[in-house]
C-alpha cells in the first residue's frame, strides 16, 4: 500500500511539473503527453508557430538541450511545410514530439497515404537553388527517419539524437 501511495505522489508530482500548454481553440488541440506533447492541428501560420515554440519548450522542459531542441523545430517545420505542399492549406496534422533518453522523437501524421515522398535532385551545396533540400537535410539530421501508414494517411517519424 505505501508503494502505491509513493508511485501516485510521484505521478502528481511530475504531472504539476509539466510545461503548460497553449489552450486549446478552433484548428487547435494540444494535450501532454509522457515528456512530450501531441497537437492536433489545422494547418495554418498561427498553428505552424505554435507548434514550433512548443517543439522547443517542451523538450527542453524535459531536460533536452537547445541544439537538438531546435534541430527539432526545423525538422517539424520541414515536415509540416511538405505536408501542405502534398495535401493542401488547412489540412488537418497531428504533431508528436516527446524526449526518448537523450533524444528527440517528431511525428507529423498527415491524410495523403497516396502520396510517396520524392528526394528533389537539388545538390545540397547548390547556392541557387531555392527550395528541394529539405529531405536531403532530414537524412542528414534525422538518419533512419521513416514514413508508415497512420490511421489518418501516413506518419512520418523522425528521432534526433543529443549532440
Amino acid at each position: 500500500m505505501d508503494d502505491m501511495l509513493r508511485r501516485a505522489r510521484m505521478d502528481d508530482q511530475r504531472r504539476s511539473q509539466r510545461p503548460a500548454l497553449p489552450a486549446c481553440v478552433p484548428g487547435l488541440y494540444v494535450q501532454h503527453r509522457d515528456r512530450g506533447f501531441v497537437a492536433h492541428i489545422t494547418a495554418s501560420e498561427v498553428t505552424f508557430s505554435t507548434v514550433r515554440g512548443l517543439t522547443v519548450s517542451v523538450p527542453m522542459a524535459y531536460g533536452a538541450d537547445q541544439a537538438t531542441a531546435d534541430t527539432a523545430e526545423w525538422l517539424a517545420s520541414e515536415l509540416l511545410g511538405n505536408a501542405v505542399r502534398a495535401c493542401g492549406d488547412h489540412v488537418p496534422l497531428v504533431v508528436e514530439v516527446y524526449v526518448t533518453g537523450s533524444s528527440i522523437q517528431v511525428n507529423v501524421h498527415d491524410p495523403a497515404v497516396e502520396l510517396p515522398l520524392h528526394r528533389s535532385a537539388v545538390a545540397m551545396d547548390s547556392d541557387t537553388a531555392e527550395s528541394g533540400r529539405g529531405l536531403g537535410l532530414l537524412d542528414l539530421l534525422a538518419p533512419g527517419w521513416d514514413v508508415v501508414s497512420s490511421p489518418v494517411g501516413k506518419q512520418i517519424r523522425c528521432r534526433i539524437d543529443a549532440r
